[in-house]
């Protein structure tokens, strides 16, 4: 792959890369009779949809904005393909278009499927109707991605069900995971299954959300599919999963350029990126990108700080060494960068999003799209 041309920042995803998770995930259908659709909170990149959609059943959103995306993007490369549309908390001036372009919604609690589920069936007949339900275990790594924490806003827990929710509903839905192992979902399921197992009789489906790490080295996939056949035996349900950095994770990467290098105690090195911009889960997370070619700081010969083209002061990737120094027009590759990175980047500072490309199994790179002044400008007023 020849980047010398290439204007930066780009992400590249990499088609091969994003198809053998595809094969895997959809070995894990295959195999276990679970529907797998996209999260695409996690992963949105719909120039991919017409390989996306040859393996998955369709896209969970969470809203309006996202439910469309899928309906117009997604399943006009599948006809069959399904919509989920979950949030926190309904708007009335949103409810009867998520209605029409919805095969299945999910209320947050009994309030909010109370006053909508009678409106949302007048217009669409054939949606179905779920509740999220917090089961109140999760392996969460850290607060911020544990929605089953003290005080949460997400899901119902069991103190705050009400069994007349059982009229309408078709199915019901958790979401406590988060880059987790499949022994963590066994023991979200556990607890699941102890507090609302009572409710299960009648349902059609339950939705065993996102977090599932299936595409990670070292996920135990045969497992995985062994609790889902037992679940569906057991209570004799459908069983979805939703996963979105499973989709897009070790597909693709952030490639950028060194714009200036000098010394303040330490060699820093400005890119033409942004951490707090371009990739916001290595600060909120927090965790270090690891950028290919480099080393941890002071392993290799020559060690950089590298810190973003924005004025906050902890626009900071990390440290990095290197067997060479570095020059400015060097082009560095920050690995993994596909998902959870352009569906929450931002233009602070009016920095330029980062392209996005596709790297094709033919060799070829595609640049789908390129952002400048008037994406940055629309945003505004």
């Amino acid at each position: 792959m020849q980047f010398s041309n290439l204007k930066t920042p780009c992400y590249i995803c990499e088609e091969e890369l994003l198809e053998n998770n595809l094969k895997l995930l959809d070995y894990v259908q295959k195999e276990s009779g679970a529907k797998i659709i996209l999260a695409l909170k996690g992963f949105a990149m719909w120039s991919t949809f017409p390989l996306v959609s040859k393996y998955l059943k369709g896209c969970t959103a969470s809203g309006l904005h996202e439910a469309t995306l899928a309906r117009e993007e997604f399943c006009k490369f599948n006809p069959h393909a399904e919509v989920h549309t979950y949030s926190p908390a309904f708007k009335e001036e949103d409810i009867d278009e998520i209605a029409k372009i919805s095969d299945h919604i999910v209320f947050n609690s009994p309030n909010q499927l109370f006053t909508y589920q009678e409106r949302v069936k007048k217009i669409n007949p054939n949606i179905e109707i779920s509740l999220r339900i917090n089961p109140e275990y999760s392996a969460s790594p850290v607060d911020m991605y544990n929605p089953c924490g003290i005080y949460s806003r997400l899901g119902t827990t069991l103190a705050n069900f009400d069994e007349e929710v059982l009229k309408y509903v078709d199915g019901l839905n958790f979401h406590a995971l988060c880059e987790e192992s499949v022994d963590s979902l066994e023991g979200v399921l556990e607890a699941f299954e102890e507090k609302f197992s009572k409710y299960f009789k009648g349902l059609k489906y339950i939705n065993f959300g996102g977090g599932h790490h299936i595409t990670k080295k070292g996920y135990d996939v045969e497992k995985l599919i062994r609790i889902i056949k037992e679940f569906k035996a057991k209570y004799g349900v459908e069983v979805y999963l939703e996963p979105g950095e499973a989709v897009g994770w070790q597909t693709g990467f952030l490639i950028a350029t060194v714009l200036d290098v000098f010394k303040n105690g330490m060699s820093v090195a400005i890119l033409d990126t942004s951490a707090e911009a371009h990739m916001p889960d290595t600060l909120a997370m927090p965790y270090r990108a690891l950028v290919r070619g480099s080393g941890e700081a002071g392993e290799k010969k020559y060690t950089y700080r590298f810190g973003g083209n924005t004025c906050l002061a902890g626009d900071i990737m990390g440290d990095y060494s290197f067997d060479e120094p570095l020059k400015i027009g060097d082009k560095v590759i920050f690995e993994d960068q596909i998902h959870y990175t352009f569906v929450k980047n931002t233009t602070f500072n009016g920095i330029k999003l980062p392209s996005l490309a596709i790297y094709r199994k033919d060799g070829s790179l595609d640049v789908v799209k390129e952002f400048g002044y008037v994406d940055y400008r629309n945003k505004l007023s």
